[in-house]
């Protein structure tokens, strides 16, 4: 599995006065089983690039390769792309409609044409990746649920098609700290239980470099830098030009070697930075 992004191009209201070009010349691989991290200030092409690749916008040139399917081939089948590529938007709790959140999961499924025992065994499998127990949850509302699980709900539905690459647009947006935390653990552990390439658009660096293997930055419509956390963030001075931010581990870091500690900048969890520096303070330097 993987995914060929080549000169992708997008342009909304083409020939209109209030024409917008959202992507320009955009190209990129994601290979098989990867954590892809997308960065980029508002307007920068992040959410048109997500659309692009299940489906839902067309470029005006480029190619999507997507497991060996061109998706942006005219006889590309959509019910096709989205079995392989998952989509879940902002806020996808506002579009959970179901009386019980076994069957708002089994929504998916049930399009796919799929037998009754199947889209049962599909949602009741997704609702537990989730973190969510099927017994205690199946049968309750999903609106009468706090934040955090109607989140998850909505990701269920996605998960329940089985994509072979999830995307998420911000799926922490909004949430409290600790539903925060929950939704990026639970993201990490569907990412290493189902092996699937996952692309993740988030604000928050911390995040970003902590789950990513791959970071792209988007800027003005064009991939602006593409690299592991570490080649991205070593470029501190670059980001912050663009309106972007660090993550506070390398933030403290960067300071610290203005100040004359020579310590690694590739650092990007507490621990392992705590661990750097009483090295370095007991080492005399």
């Amino acid at each position: 599995m993987s995914i060929q992004v080549r000169d992708i191009t997008h342009i909304y209201s083409e020939g209109l006065p209030y024409e917008t070009v959202a992507l320009k010349n955009v190209s990129f691989d994601v290979d098989d089983g990867q954590f892809v991290g997308i960065i980029g200030h508002t307007g920068s092409g992040k959410s048109t690039l997500l659309q692009h690749l299940n489906g839902l916008l067309k470029p005006k040139s480029g190619t999507i390769v997507v497991s060996g399917t061109d998706i942006t081939a005219d006889n590309a089948v959509l019910r096709d792309i989205r079995r392989k590529v998952g989509l879940v938007f902002q806020y996808p709790e506002y579009q959970l409609f179901e009386e019980t959140v076994l069957k708002d999961v089994s929504f998916g499924p049930k399009n796919l044409g799929l037998e009754e025992d199947e889209i049962e065994e599909r949602a009741v499998e997704a609702i537990r990746l989730v973190g969510l127990d099927p017994d205690e949850f199946g049968e309750r509302s999903p609106f009468e649920l706090s934040g955090g699980q109607k989140r998850r709900v909505a990701i269920a539905g996605v998960l329940a098609m089985k994509p072979e690459v999830l995307i998420l647009d911000e799926p922490t947006a909004g949430l409290d700290p600790k539903a925060h935390r929950d939704i990026l653990e639970m993201i990490k552990d569907v990412h290493q239980k189902e092996k699937n390439i996952t692309i993740l658009v988030s604000h928050n660096m911390n995040d970003i470099a902590a789950l990513s293997d791959k970071i792209l930055v988007m800027e003005n419509g064009g991939l602006a830098m593409e690299g592991s956390p570490a080649e991205i963030f070593a470029e501190s001075g670059k980001l912050k030009e663009m309106g972007l931010g660090v993550p506070e581990i390398t933030d403290i870091l960067v300071r610290l070697k203005e100040r004359g500690f020579d310590i690694r900048q590739d650092i990007f969890s507490v621990d392992e930075a705590i661990k750097a520096i009483a090295e370095k303070l007991g080492g005399g330097e």
